[in-house]
């Protein structure tokens, strides 16, 4: 499945079992000799909401959420009857989120809101490492060139930078992987380089930990938009933003302090994996 082109692996947990997660998602991410993927998501039961997800990346590790893959993961179980309810609660490493569904004349999940939770800009729960809180202005260097990020968590730490240039024609991997890995990053961070069109319209790229660039990140898109917001390029009203994959609606609203994030979620095919683990 795939939420704007951002695409894992998921195993219905309901009915199989996987015993070495972070192997299995090592083989079927291989685009050459595996499946072709971005990572691996376990959708499970749960005793504290509808179902569990457990999320890896192909280079094995765990993460703790993924904004592209909730949305695919509530589909399926809303599709699929495990969960056939409007509103789906999903249990994360991040804490437990909400989905409502919005379902076409056939009953079919099309799009999915997820209530992302409030994002994190105490530096040390990011974390970053950062004499004030929020940082809105790490300044980080690469090959001569100098970037000022925002940092944000979305229960998964982000860095994002607002470039002036096109982000279409942008060298994300050549600055993307060495500020994944820089020091004042503990827990290593998603990388975000985005580009203002207009105070309700953005367009990012982005290097998530542990994957490379993908098409779409959820918690990232959510985090460019806090970013936005904080340091005064948008206002806390719908704002879009324009990625490789596709388009998400990003809201941080006044209400409940809460970052609500809506988009597509589709199906690409369903089989059985014999690889080796």
């Amino acid at each position: 499945m795939h939420g704007c082109g951002n695409d894992y692996v998921y195993v219905n947990c309901f009915e199989e079992s996987v015993s070495s997660p972070e192997q299995l998602s090592r083989a079927v991410s291989d685009r050459h000799f595996g499946i072709g993927s971005d990572g691996l998501v376990l959708i499970l039961p749960s005793n504290t909401a509808d179902c569990r997800m457990r999320m890896f990346n192909p280079d094995g590790s765990e993460s703790e959420m993924c904004g592209n893959a909730i949305r695919c993961v509530a589909k399926y179980v809303y599709d699929k009857n495990i969960i056939h309810k409007p509103v789906v609660t999903v249990e994360t490493l991040a804490g437990i989120k909400t989905i409502e569904v919005h379902t076409d004349e056939n009953d079919i999940a099309r799009t999915l809101t997820v209530d992302m939770g409030a994002p994190v800009t105490e530096a040390a729960e990011v974390p970053v490492i950062a004499e004030a809180s929020p940082v809105t202005d790490l300044a980080l260097t690469a090959y001569g060139r100098e970037f000022i990020f925002t940092c944000v968590s979305m229960g998964n730490p982000h860095a994002v930078t607002f470039i002036s240039e096109d982000v279409s024609g942008f060298e994300v991997e050549k600055y993307g992987k060495v500020f994944e890995c820089d020091e004042h990053f503990p827990r290593r961070a998603n990388i975000e380089f985005a580009e203002v069109i207009s105070s309700d319209h953005l367009k990012m790229r982005v290097w998530e930990r542990g994957t490379g660039e993908t098409l779409a990140c959820g918690t990232g898109t959510c985090a460019t938009v806090a970013a936005a917001c904080l340091n005064g390029i948008c206002p806390r009203k719908p704002v879009t933003v324009e990625l490789l994959g596709g388009e998400l609606v990003i809201e941080w609203k006044e209400s409940d302090g809460h970052i609500y994030m809506t988009g597509p979620a589709e199906y690409a095919f369903e089989g059985e994996y014999y690889g080796k683990v």
